[in-house]
């Protein structure tokens, strides 16, 4: 167990940035997305459609535009509600992507006589049922990174050979805790029922990255100026705002701090909390990178084609299967009713929620909206790998549905970006 005992959960940094597995190789460095050709991808669907049936399944390949802009703009063109078109996943804006979407009770003709700007449609057919989130296996990515000479063809390799062989870090990139890296401190404050903790956080501690009125906002709301503070948040920041108001409403309510905390949106505060999750998560990923691919004794090892998880009691025996890929060790996204390890890779993962001062049962609040957990594969397999230069250097590779291709390019840049989850 002298690996384990190498890695503590602790001091590794920062857990809104991830560690390289492949850090003792060179980076290419260079710039992703100069283009919307520089980044194309394409969705590899669970299942085809049967041919018959009241929906109509239809390609569409688009660029620039994310996707729920696309589907408003093609439900306007087809004058029904976009909420009855189905999708399987979200898709990056600033790139050229292929995915499937669907309508119930329009001819596939036409859908394939609309004609809109940047939405080209591909094929439509029929089936029996809504598309839904999640039904979609994979995503093949065709990325160039531009910037960079011939020559660093030679170590892009070299790091996708790893990956390829190891497989490729499955934490949560900087995108997850956005802009000012905070979101993970807004759901901790939630689990921790300390709604004055979050306020503070979403209204207070200014920084010089901001524009000048949201600093000045967030100065006025610690000097207790409520009023001052909510004439200069801007008009889009609507969560910051609608928490100001409650809190002027409720300011003689002694539990003004929590209604003004409710005063979120719930869609908003699940985010918060779930950003939370994932920057736990990534304490354990970045403690175990190195042996992302080794099964240890108590461990939680998830099977990558059901999803289904078991504890590892012989470790040996199952690494074969690790080997194959078939399983990976796995990390929590910590609920009230998570499975935890057991053995040394438990005792990292209580020592986690120790170091938080938390329980499991905390995640069980109302402010935390219930969260019963999870767990997540430390890594997930890069497979149809190919590269090659053409100005620049072109990496196209496939990987599960819910994965990170900046992880991947993370791994290979040696850069630290946001990730979009596709």
């Amino acid at each position: 167990m002298s690996e384990m005992a190498a890695g503590s959960v602790s001091p590794l940094g920062d857990p809104t940035k991830l560690r390289h597995l492949t850090r003792d190789l060179p980076g290419i460095g260079g710039r992703i997305k100069v283009e919307f050709e520089d980044f194309r991808v394409e969705e590899i669907p669970l299942y085809q459609p049967g041919g018959a049936g009241e929906h109509t399944f239809f390609e569409i390949e688009k660029r620039g535009l994310p996707t729920f802009r696309a589907i408003n703009e093609i439900a306007r063109a087809l004058r029904l509600s976009p909420q009855l078109i189905g999708y399987a996943g979200l898709k990056d804006a600033h790139a050229v992507t292929r995915q499937v979407l669907s309508v119930e009770r329009v001819e596939p003709e036409a859908l394939l006589a609309l004609s809109l700007p940047s939405i080209r449609v591909l094929w439509a057919r029929r089936h029996t049922n809504k598309l839904k989130p999640g039904h979609l296996a994979g995503n093949r990515f065709t990325i160039r990174v531009r910037d960079v000479p011939a020559s660093a063809l030679e170590p892009c390799r070299a790091v996708l050979s790893v990956l390829e062989r190891r497989g490729v870090p499955n934490g949560y990139g900087p995108q997850r805790f956005g802009r000012r890296g905070d979101t993970y401190a807004l759901g901790r404050a939630i689990v921790r029922d300390n709604p004055a903790e979050f306020l503070s956080v979403l209204l207070g501690t200014p920084r010089e990255s901001e524009s000048g009125p949201v600093q000045e906002a967030r100065r006025l709301y610690e000097a207790d100026d409520l009023a001052g503070a909510l004439q200069l948040w801007p008009r889009q920041f609507n969560e910051e705002r609608s928490a100001l108001e409650t809190l002027l409403r409720k300011k003689e309510h002694p539990k003004r701090y929590l209604h003004a905390m409710l005063g979120v949106s719930k869609r908003m505060r699940f985010f918060y909390v779930s950003a939370f999750q994932s920057y736990l998560f990534n304490r354990i990923m970045n403690a175990r990178v190195d042996t992302l691919d080794r099964l240890f004794a108590g461990d939680v090892a998830t099977k990558h084609d059901t999803g289904g998880s078991f504890i590892v009691v012989d470790a040996e025996v199952e690494q074969a299967r690790a080997d194959r890929f078939e399983i990976s060790p796995s990390g929590p996204l910590y609920g009230y009713r998570s499975l935890l390890a057991e053995g040394e890779p438990g005792r990292r993962e209580r020592e986690v929620l120790s170091d938080e001062g938390l329980e499991l049962e905390q995640f069980k609040t109302m402010e935390a909206l219930k969260l019963k957990g999870a767990r997540r594969p430390l890594r997930f397999p890069l497979k149809e790998v190919a590269s090659g230069y053409d100005a620049g250097v072109v990496l196209s590779f496939t990987l599960p549905a819910g994965c990170y291709a900046t992880n991947v390019l993370s791994e290979v840049m040696k850069s630290d970006f946001g990730a979009i989850e596709e």
